[in-house]
């Protein structure tokens, strides 16, 4: 297990062979083995295979070509509908559609969704994640049909891998982790927590290519810019509202 998740990779090109019957079944049933908040399995795994609906779903994703190529692709939503018409059925009140129950809803998912990634990996698969589910979430739900209770929150494409990329960076472990209550950092730590990466041949192609002088401007200027991150953050949230989940 260390190994295959010391070895994963984020894979952008996909051979078309098509995932086995048994494979992709098997991610799917580690997925639903993720800790879930009170045995509720607030979420939904919507897999698509076929290519002329992928083909509908690549523009979703800025029309990045491994939505198309890739065999399969992974919609994970959040998603207390399936739970509430379950206790609605059994003469139970539900009172699951507000935000708190979104982020109960949203942690089973992601939680899933990482099962099914390691399992994949287990398999030989490449996957990625792709973070354009936020910014066209509404336009997904239709052509998934998703019912009120159900929202995207992120997409995975897998299939076996056509390329094997370098791994991507991180921060060393003492950025993230930290012992006992929450310490937080000077400005010395930042700069030496970052510097690595600041000095990487990476970036400095980044820098050329964007006519930009640091790394964190390339991150503001050009990748996840104010307006857009408004933008995006109201659409959501009227997704959110419109799926149901600001009803109490």
């Amino acid at each position: 297990m260390k190994n295959v998740l010391f070895k994963h990779r984020s894979i952008r090109k996909f051979r078309p062979t098509p995932i086995p019957e048994e494979v992709l079944g098997n991610c799917l049933e580690a997925a639903t083995r993720a800790s879930t908040c009170g045995n509720m399995q607030l979420y939904s795994l919507v897999v698509t295979r076929d290519k002329a609906l992928r083909e509908r779903l690549a523009p979703c994703h800025f029309n990045q070509p491994m939505v198309v190529q890739a065999p399969c692709v992974v919609t994970v939503c959040a998603d207390v509908h399936r739970f509430t018409m379950w206790c609605r059925q059994r003469g139970a009140d539900p009172a699951y559609d507000n935000f708190a129950w979104f982020l109960n809803a949203a942690t089973d998912a992601l939680l899933a969704a990482q099962n099914f990634c390691v399992q994949a990996e287990m398999h030989g698969l490449g996957i990625c994640y792709l973070g354009t589910t936020l910014y066209t979430a509404a336009e997904i739900a239709r052509i998934l049909e998703l019912p009120k209770g159900v929202i995207p929150l992120t997409t995975v494409v897998a299939g076996y891998p056509d390329e094997t990329p370098e791994a991507a960076d991180r921060l060393p472990l003492e950025a993230v982790v930290h012992y006992e209550k929450y310490t937080d950092y000077t400005e010395a730590e930042i700069d030496e927590l970052w510097a690595e990466r600041e000095e990487s041949e990476l970036t400095h192609r980044l820098l050329e290519e964007n006519g930009l002088d640091n790394l964190a401007k390339v991150f503001t200027e050009r990748r996840y810019v104010r307006s857009d991150n408004l933008a995006v953050s109201e659409a959501y949230f009227a997704l959110l509202k419109e799926q149901g989940f600001f009803n109490k």
